[in-house]
């Protein structure tokens, strides 16, 4: 699994999960699109902490600018 997340990514990614959090934990959003907003935030992020988006792969972008090898 090759690394597709730069990271400024990374840190946008989890600054909307953290705002998500708190909007969520203050009872701003709630019901079913408070639900929805904390599984996407939970996906944010892992998929932060793994440096790998399966729709950046669908959609062919890569915000990493670094190269393995």
């Amino acid at each position: 699994m090759k690394k597709n997340i730069g990271i400024l990514d990374k840190g946008i990614r989890l600054a909307i999960a953290l705002i998500i959090v708190i909007l969520d934990i203050n009872d701003i959003v709630t019901g079913t699109l408070g639900n929805i907003l904390l599984i996407v935030a939970v996906l944010l992020v892992i998929t932060t902490f793994l440096g790998f988006c399966p729709l950046y792969l669908l959609f062919g972008w890569n915000t990493n600018k670094k190269t393995e090898g």
